[in-house]
Parts: C-alpha cells; sequence; structure tokens
C-alpha cells in the first residue's frame, strides 16, 4: 500500500519539470553559456552551433520550467538565468556527474593532465597577485561576457583577437588565461598560441560562475579593455 500522499505526488511532478527540461545536451549547454550572462538568442545560438529557430525552441522549454527569463528589445530577445540558484543547480548537477558518472571523470581527468596544465595559484592569492603585476589574467571569451562579469583586473582580449594582441603582452610575467568554466576550451587554446609563441603561460581551470561560488569578487559592466 502506498504511503505517498497526493500533494506528495503533485511535487514530484513539478520537480520533474526541472528535470525534463534539463535532460538535453544543447539545453545543459545553453544553461553553462547563461551561466557567463545575459545573451540574444542569436548569440546562444552561434556559441552552442544551434541554428536560431533550435535554440528559441530550447530556451522556451528552459522558460516553462522557469529556470530562465526573456525580454525584447526592438527585434532582439535577450536571455538571462532566472535567478543565480540556476547556475548553481548546473554547477552541483556537473559536480555529481564528475563523482558518479567514470566517463565525465575520464574526460576532466584528461583535461586537467593536458599539455596546457592549470593555474596552481590559490584563487584567494590571484587577485593580489594582479595587483602587484606579478600576473597577467586574460579572459578569452567574447567581449559581453567579459562584462556581464570578470576576474578584476583581468584584460578582455577574446580568443580570435589574441594573436593580433600579443605585442600588448609583456614576456617577463606569468600569462594566466580563463573561460567559461572547466569544460570551456577557450582558454586551452589561448594557452597553446601563447606558448607557441614564447609566452608563459597557464590555464585557470575556474570560470566567472565559479569564482563567485566561491564567494570572491566579480567585476561587471567595466568595459573591455
Amino acid at each position: 500500500m502506498s504511503t505517498s500522499s497526493p500533494v506528495q505526488k503533485t511535487i514530484y511532478e513539478q520537480l520533474a519539470r526541472i528535470g525534463k527540461a534539463v535532460a538535453s545536451p544543447p539545453r545543459l549547454e545553453l544553461l553553462d553559456l547563461l551561466c557567463q550572462g545575459p545573451r540574444t538568442v542569436e548569440a546562444l545560438a552561434r556559441e552552442a552551433g544551434l541554428t536560431v529557430a533550435n535554440a528559441s525552441q530550447h530556451l522556451q522549454v528552459l522558460r516553462s520550467a522557469r529556470l530562465v527569463e526573456a525580454e525584447k528589445q526592438g527585434l532582439y530577445v535577450t536571455y538571462r538565468l532566472s535567478d543565480l540558484a540556476v547556475c548553481e543547480f548546473f554547477q552541483k548537477l556537473r559536480a555529481l556527474a564528475e563523482i558518479r558518472l567514470a566517463e565525465v571523470e575520464s574526460i576532466i581527468r584528461q583535461l586537467r593532465e593536458g599539455p596546457e596544465r592549470l593555474e596552481p595559484v590559490k584563487k584567494r592569492t590571484l587577485i593580489g597577485r594582479v595587483r602587484r603585476g606579478e600576473v597577467v589574467v586574460l579572459d578569452v571569451r567574447p567581449p559581453e561576457e567579459y562584462r556581464a562579469g570578470h576576474i578584476p583586473g583581468a584584460l578582455s582580449m577574446p580568443l580570435k583577437h589574441l594573436k593580433s594582441h600579443l605585442s600588448k603582452l609583456p614576456r617577463n610575467q606569468d600569462i594566466v588565461a580563463y573561460c567559461r568554466g572547466p569544460y570551456c576550451v577557450l582558454a586551452t587554446e589561448a594557452v597553446e598560441v601563447l606558448k607557441a609563441k614564447g609566452f608563459h603561460a597557464l590555464r585557470l581551470e575556474d570560470g566567472v560562475p565559479e569564482w563567485r561560488s566561491h564567494g570572491l569578487p566579480v567585476a561587471i559592466g567595466t568595459e573591455p579593455r
């Protein structure tokens, strides 16, 4: 005999709405992108390798589960997370997968053991090193993500513009590149470019969402440099 009540079943049905909404690789990637900041449908589609129509459909599913919100400005619709708790949920889901799924753990291990290496400096000392001029931090994400939030003192240098701006970087300092977090390859590619040109470059595994989740300061709204 079942001991669950109709109220419990109703609650589980509502919880399942969240599960159904995130039970899709493209929608998880869209959430990951929105953790970086608000984006138009067109920008999200471009970054996720989707058509605008397909991205819009996935975003509507996320919106129906109250995970994202939309705002129309002229001809464009901008999406944002409905709350920072959504990004925290995504991070916890990712952490659980890394613990419970051997396939994910294996992929993460390969990333961490790659030739680019991870920046060994402790998170709470990195800002101090930047202020003392001991290290240069590069944010290699698109400019709109930098403006939405970045590590204090970081320079905006999107990957696609990196090669043309190498002359602006010092050769007598460590250079730490970061992007969207542990799964993002933009920083890895940036480090490869920098090392090929003789710079001492390292990759910081954390992105802005992880930085924020540790209670560290995040700069918002500063124009890219």
